[in-house]
């Protein structure tokens, strides 16, 4: 999902924490229908919205993990929620995958400290449903089924397309797959982490195999694409991030559209390109940690995120929100933000939870050995 660069001090603060008692919980909370914040299953069955409002400003505090303010617009969307409720957030690990975030969950478990919600990609999130709370939102119904677990376990929040990001100042145009194992291309083509557990990676992945004669229920060939890459000496093991594209180490990166079309900012010669005939769409998903230590914060979080506000926020930083084709029936949808999303040709390819699951296993397997 996100970079791994604060891995290590994560780690130490998890030591660290680890020597201490852990905080006592701080579930009472309760809405007038005598249900309390940890175990509300929706704003209606907690007493309303307004309930979990004074509840959750009560609590004064929200935890994230792994959510930098450059991903999919989440400054601005921590930003506005701390305003609109004057609730403080804290975002740890702000680089970390969506593996380091269920870690976190099981490191901080019991404390003060430990995540409200999770932001996570499909594989991490399909194998641990037994961390969350289930929660349905004011806005379930606007969110097809396809799109969230029945009971609310987790739920699609934003999503778009894998792309290729590079420096147009440093290679010709690219249009096709093929072409990043060109000689033009050594030590310059990365991915946002481990496929194994960083979702963005995972789908840079299944990415490659659409556009090397795999498919949705056959990732091998995308493992085998990196293979090719690593073989021509091409392949950089390092995490992509802002940093390393800045500075020139990963000039060629696999990553979602919205994240590669944000780094134009900072390296205006910067290029998105979906190459025709290989469209893979993933959504991220939203979950409520089954023990957040401040539960009725993290359900109004949920509430804010789904909201027409939340979700115009994603469209704002180039991410497709769930609810866009609702909003757009509905007419609440930022129009002119959404023309600026990247052109995006072809029949999507969106993996199962099934094909998922079979890839995931495939990767923990073989990736290590596919580069070496």
């Amino acid at each position: 999902m996100r970079g791994v660069s604060a891995t290590v001090a994560m780690g130490a603060i998890v030591g660290l924490a680890a020597c201490a008692p852990p905080d006592k919980k701080d579930d009472s909370a309760t809405g007038a229908n005598g249900v309390s914040a940890a175990s509300a299953t929706s704003a209606e069955e907690f007493g309303g919205l307004d309930a979990l409002v004074a509840s959750a400003k009560k609590e004064g505090q929200l935890n994230v993990v792994a959510l930098p303010d450059n991903w999919a617009n989440y400054g601005a969307i921590k930003a506005a929620f701390t305003k609109k409720y004057g609730i403080k957030i804290t975002t740890d690990n702000p680089g970390g995958s969506s593996q380091e975030e269920i870690n976190s969950v099981k490191d901080e478990k019991g404390r003060s400290s430990a995540p409200d919600v999770l932001d996570m990609g499909g594989a991490v999130t399909l194998a641990n449903t037994a961390l969350y709370a289930p929660y349905k939102v004011a806005t379930w119904a606007d969110i097809p089924d396809s799109q969230k677990e029945s009971t609310g376990l987790w739920v699609n929040d934003y999503g778009g397309y894998m792309s290729i990001g590079y420096d147009s100042s440093k290679f010709n145009d690219v249009s096709a797959l093929k072409d990043l194992l060109g000689k033009d291309f050594k030590n310059s083509v990365a991915l946002n982490g481990d496929p194994t557990q960083a979702g963005a990676a995972f789908a840079g992945v299944a990415f490659a195999s659409l556009g090397n004669g795999g498919s949705a229920d056959d990732i091998s060939k995308g493992a085998d694409f990196f293979t090719e890459l690593k073989k021509a000496g091409n392949f950089v093991p390092v995490q992509a991030s802002d940093t390393t594209i800045k500075s020139g180490e990963t000039p060629v990166v696999f990553d979602w559209d919205y994240l590669n079309a944000a780094q134009v900012k900072e390296v205006p010669t910067w290029k998105t390109v979906i190459p025709e005939g290989i469209l893979l769409g993933s959504y991220y998903n939203q979950a409520v940690n089954k023990d957040a230590p401040h539960p009725a914060a993290a359900r109004l979080w949920q509430e804010f995120l789904y909201s027409d506000e939340g979700q115009n926020l994603y469209l704002g930083g180039g991410a497709r929100p769930v609810r866009m084709e609702a909003m757009t029936t509905a007419g609440t949808i930022d129009r002119d933000a959404a023309e600026k999303l990247p052109e995006a040709k072809g029949d999507a390819v969106f993996l199962s939870t099934e094909q998922t699951t079979k890839a995931t296993e495939y990767l923990t397997k073989n990736w290590a050995k596919a580069i070496g």
